[in-house]
């Protein structure tokens, strides 16, 4: 196996710091992360970004959330496609799972002559604020979170969008954490009212980070979603 990014000296490989981060600098903060190209989600504990977080909340729409009536994943494209257009990352030659896991992963392998297909490294997952030692034997152990799930989406308007922006929802990094299976399995479809990350530093920027995405795919949320939204950054 070929390997990349090895931890610099007196760093701890993703282990958790006092604030809930990653020690080691693989967390960022969502406000300084607009396109989510940079890995992790850290806290927000200052006035200041609170203030941010909470104007950005206060600027989404909010509807009732529709019927299910059609959705199907497959309306947003087969599962991590590479071809969606209009996102980072995309047509890079690599599956949109292994460019999170190599985004957001310390201590990366590769599969034996690949420079995509990851095989193991440690993930720190904000969701739980544990670090996951994981290897692709048990894949399941971390999954790709879509942070506004597609379902969801379908109910706030997605089923009338057209497919290339659903394509794009579903393969944009800003919309994709890799997280502890549990975590991610435990979540399902909900939106912010029914469903936090159980590490409670991270609410806040969770709820930032599902903003950003509503925001940038001129989608609305739910009345109750926004003031859990809000509530958790302070509003």
């Amino acid at each position: 196996m070929d390997s990349v990014d090895p931890a610099a000296p007196g760093t701890s490989g993703g282990s958790a710091g006092a604030d809930g981060s990653a020690r080691d600098g693989r967390a960022t903060s969502p406000l300084k992360n607009a396109d989510g190209t940079a890995p992790g989600l850290a806290p927000l504990t200052g006035d200041a970004d609170l203030a941010v977080a909470g104007k950005l909340i206060a600027t989404l729409s909010v509807k009732g959330r529709g019927p299910k009536t059609g959705y199907d994943r497959d309306e947003f494209g087969y599962a991590w496609m590479d071809t969606a257009d209009g996102v980072p990352l995309a047509r890079n030659g690599c599956d949109t799972r292994n460019d999170l896991l190599k985004l957001h992963g310390r201590h990366v392998q590769f599969r034996s002559g690949s420079d995509c297909v990851v095989v193991a490294m440690d993930l720190y997952d904000p969701y739980t604020g544990k670090d996951i030692d994981w290897k692709k034997a048990k894949a399941t152990e971390v999954q790709i979170d879509h942070v506004v799930p597609l379902s969801y989406s379908w109910q706030m308007g997605a089923a009338r969008w057209p497919e290339s922006k659903r394509k794009q929802l579903a393969n944009d990094v800003l919309n994709l954490l890799p997280v502890e299976g549990r975590a991610n399995s435990a979540k399902r479809d909900s939106g912010p009212a029914s469903w936090l990350p159980p590490n409670k530093k991270i609410r806040c920027s969770y709820a930032v980070r599902f903003a950003q995405v509503a925001a940038k795919y001129e989608m609305p949320v739910t009345a109750a979603d926004r003031k859990t939204m809000l509530t958790q950054c302070g509003g």
